[in-house]
């Protein structure tokens, strides 16, 4: 059983996080939603979820979780202006931990310059970004990189999505 972090805030993509974050609950992992602060209620774009978080970003270690999942949406644009959650998430990628990001999830991964050499997808509007940022840009269903950073497009991708991303992490 994996200890996942998701990082998450106000107008996140409802499905590309409910659709996960159940799969890997199925599986029997544990997701602990991390936000600016902790028992904050956050509402999804679409305004179908609604998501408690579980911890604050300041009461969080990197070293208590075994992967990281990026939802899209806006909340990554949100939170990649917080230092907390972009020093977050570059100490997942620099510990080869499984990072699972998708639509403008990976704009995180931007912020935090872990991107370089990597392959990797997501929202068309990212590409060029993406590419920016040193990222060899595929555009498919879902991108696995190194056997442990799993991206992908947006909603549509889901299924390919959570079937590699639980295969990272053993089912």
């Amino acid at each position: 059983m994996a200890k996942i972090a998701t990082v998450l805030a106000n107008m996140f993509e409802d499905v590309e996080y409910t659709e996960p974050a159940k799969a890997f609950r199925e599986a029997g992992h544990e997701v602990t939603v991390i936000g600016t602060e902790k028992g904050a209620t956050l509402e999804g774009k679409q305004k179908e979820a609604q998501v408690t978080t579980n911890a604050a970003i300041s009461e969080v270690l990197n070293d208590d979780f075994d992967a990281l999942f990026i939802p899209g949406g806006f909340s990554p644009d949100i939170l990649r202006e917080d230092e907390k959650f972009v020093k977050f998430v570059k100490h997942f990628a620099e510990s080869d931990k499984p990072i699972f990001a998708i639509c403008h999830g990976p704009q995180l991964l931007i912020t935090a310059e872990v991107l370089k050499d990597r392959e990797i997808t997501g929202y068309k509007s990212i590409h060029v970004d993406l590419k920016n940022a040193g990222a060899d840009v595929k555009d498919q269903e879902v991108v696995v990189c190194g056997g442990n950073l799993v991206t992908s497009r947006q909603p549509d991708d889901l299924p390919a999505f959570i079937r590699e991303s639980l295969n990272v992490l053993g089912q």
